[in-house]
C-alpha cells in the first residue's frame, strides 16, 4: 500500500510539472510588443487545456494540442503603455507587467553589431545619459543547436538605463534613440548576434538544403542527429551551418517585429561571389519563417579596412560589398554605406553613431514611408567621350558633392581591354563626374572605391551620404568560384 501511495505521489508531481504553464522568455515583464499588426502569443500548457489571454480589455482563447503547445494571435493595437498581459489556464496564471506597444527591431550579425556601447567613441558619455525607459533590450545569450528548441538558456528583457546599457549593442542603442525620438514610440531590440560568424550559420536547414554548396553538409548533420555543444571542440558555430538559426533565432520566431538590422559579411568575404546567393537566401528564409511578408531588412555595407594600396588591385572585401549591393534587388531593403568610417588597423570601427544614423535613415524610408534621402549616390551609367568618361548617378539627393575644394575626385580607376586598372583624375561637372583617361588605350571599365580600404573616396550627396563603391565591368574577381 505504501508503494502505491508513493507511486501516486510521484505521478502527481510529474503531472504537475507537465501541466505547468510555460511562456518563451521573449514574453516577460518590460517587453515591447509590435504596434499596428497582429501579435502572435504562444507557449506550453497541459495537453488539450484551454489557455486564456487578456490584453487591453480584449480576451483571446486557444486550446493546447496533444503535446501541450498552443498559439493565438491578438489584434493589432496602436502605440502606448504600460499595459498588463494576463495568461491563464484553470490551474495557473501569469501576469506580465510594464508591457509597451511600440516598434520591435531585430539586431543580427557578427561582432560589429555586437560591439558594446562602452567600447565606442564617446561611449562613456552616452552611457551616463542613457535614461530611456521606453527603450527595452532583449538579449539572447550564445547558444548552438542543429534542431528546433523551445527556449534559449539565457535570454531576458531589460530597461535602458546607465546601469544596463554599457554592454549593449552600440548600433542598436543609437538606432533606438533615433527611432524613439523621431517616431515618438517605444522601441524593443531583440539582440541576437555572435561575433565572427558566417551567414550560413544564421540560415535554416529548409533554406540551405536548396543550395548546392550546403545541401549535402546540412543533410549529413540532420542524419547524425543532435550534437553536444557543451563540448568546447564542437562549440564553433562556423563549423555548423544552421546552428545559430536554431540555437538563437528560431526560438523567438514568430514574435512580431517591425524589421531587422544586419551587420555581417566580414567572415564571408573570402567567398564573396557565393554571398550573392546565400545572403538573399538568408533574408528570404527569415521572412518565410516569420510569416510577416517582406518585412523591412536593412544592413550595413562593410567598412573600409586594412592598409590602403598604392595601385588598384582586386579585393575580396570590394566583392563582398558588391554582393551586398546586389541584394538590394529584394523588396523592402536598404543599405547603410560606411566606406568613409572604417579604420585601417581595426576591423571594428569605433564610430557606431554614424552607422546607426545611416541605418535609421533607411528605416525611415523603408519601414516608416517617410520622404527622406536615405542613400548616397549610386552608379547609373557611363559614357565614353574621347579621352574622357562621364559618370552619372542615381540617389544624388539635393545634389552631388565632391569633398575637395577644387572639385577633384579620388578613388576612381579605369582599365582598357587589357583589364589593367590605373588611377585617373577627374572633376565634378554638375551632378556628374568627368574622368580623364588620356594614356589609357581603349578605356572600357571604371571602378570607384574598389579596394579593401579606399581611404580617399570623396563623392557624396549634399545630405552627407557617401557614394556606393561600384564597378562597371563584370570580369571574374578573386573570389569567383570559391565555395
Amino acid at each position: 500500500m505504501r508503494r502505491i501511495v508513493l507511486f501516486a505521489a510521484l505521478f502527481l508531481i510529474l503531472f504537475q510539472v507537465k501541466a505547468e504553464l510555460k511562456l518563451p522568455k521573449v514574453f516577460a515583464d518590460h517587453m515591447v510588443l509590435q504596434r499596428g499588426q497582429e501579435i502572435p502569443v504562444w507557449g506550453e500548457a497541459d495537453p488539450r487545456q484551454w489557455v486564456n489571454v487578456t490584453f487591453q480589455g480584449k480576451k483571446y482563447r486557444a486550446k493546447a494540442d496533444k503535446e501541450g503547445k498552443w498559439m493565438l494571435k491578438m489584434d493589432a493595437f496602436p502605440k502606448g503603455g504600460p499595459y498588463i498581459l494576463s495568461i491563464n489556464t484553470k490551474k495557473e496564471s501569469k501576469v506580465l507587467e510594464n508591457v509597451m506597444m511600440g516598434d520591435v527591431w531585430l539586431l543580427g550579425g557578427q561582432s560589429n553589431m555586437e560591439w558594446a556601447l562602452k567600447r565606442t567613441n564617446n561611449g562613456e558619455d552616452s552611457i551616463k545619459t542613457a535614461n530611456h525607459p521606453n527603450i527595452r533590450f532583449f538579449e539572447v545569450g550564445r547558444n548552438l543547436s542543429l534542431e528546433e528548441i523551445e527556449e534559449v538558456p539565457e535570454a531576458k528583457w531589460s530597461i535602458c538605463s546607465p546601469e544596463t546599457v554599457a554592454n549593449f549593442s552600440a548600433i542598436g542603442y543609437y538606432f533606438a534613440r533615433r527611432i524613439e525620438t523621431d517616431m515618438d514610440v517605444a522601441v524593443g531590440l531583440l539582440d541576437i548576434n555572435w561575433g565572427g560568424t558566417l551567414s550560413e550559420a544564421w540560415t535554416s536547414a529548409d533554406a540551405l538544403l536548396t543550395h548546392p554548396d550546403f545541401k549535402e553538409r546540412v543533410a549529413k548533420n540532420q542524419m547524425e542527429g543532435p550534437k553536444d555543444f557543451s563540448d568546447p571542440d564542437l562549440k564553433k558555430p562556423n563549423s555548423w551551418p544552421t546552428s545559430l538559426f536554431y540555437g538563437m533565432l528560431e526560438p523567438v520566431i514568430p514574435f512580431a517585429i517591425k524589421g531587422a538590422l544586419w551587420y555581417q559579411g566580414e567572415s564571408n568575404a573570402s567567398r564573396a561571389y557565393q554571398y550573392r546567393e546565400i545572403f538573399p537566401l538568408m533574408i528570404e528564409d527569415w521572412r518565410a519563417q516569420w510569416g510577416q511578408g517582406d518585412f523591412p531588412f536593412l544592413w550595413v555595407q562593410l567598412a573600409n579596412f586594412r592598409q590602403p594600396k598604392a595601385e588598384p588591385v582586386d579585393s575580396d572585401w570590394a566583392e563582398l560589398r558588391e554582393a551586398q549591393t546586389m541584394t538590394l534587388s529584394l523588396p523592402n531593403t536598404a543599405q547603410a554605406v560606411i566606406i568613409d568610417k572604417g579604420e585601417a588597423d581595426d576591423i571594428h570601427p569605433r564610430d557606431k553613431w554614424t552607422v546607426a544614423e545611416r541605418l535609421a535613415k533607411g528605416a525611415k524610408k523603408i519601414a516608416y514611408g517617410m520622404d527622406v534621402v536615405y542613400s548616397g549616390p549610386t552608379y547609373k551609367s557611363m559614357e565614353i567621350q574621347g579621352d574622357q568618361i562621364r559618370i552619372s548617378f542615381d540617389n544624388i539627393g539635393s545634389g552631388l558633392v565632391v569633398n575637395d575644394k577644387y572639385g577633384y575626385v579620388k578613388g576612381f580607376a579605369v582599365a582598357g581591354e587589357d583589364q589593367k586598372f590605373h588611377w585617373v583624375t577627374g572633376k565634378q561637372d554638375g551632378n556628374q563626374i568627368v574622368l580623364e583617361t588620356e594614356g589609357i588605350k581603349n578605356p572600357v571599365a571604371v571602378r570607384y572605391g574598389w579596394a579593401d580600404n579606399p581611404d580617399d573616396v570623396n563623392v557624396y550627396n549634399k545630405e552627407g551620404l557617401p557614394a556606393n563603391p561600384f564597378r562597371t565591368d563584370d570580369w571574374e574577381g578573386i573570389t569567383y568560384g570559391k565555395r
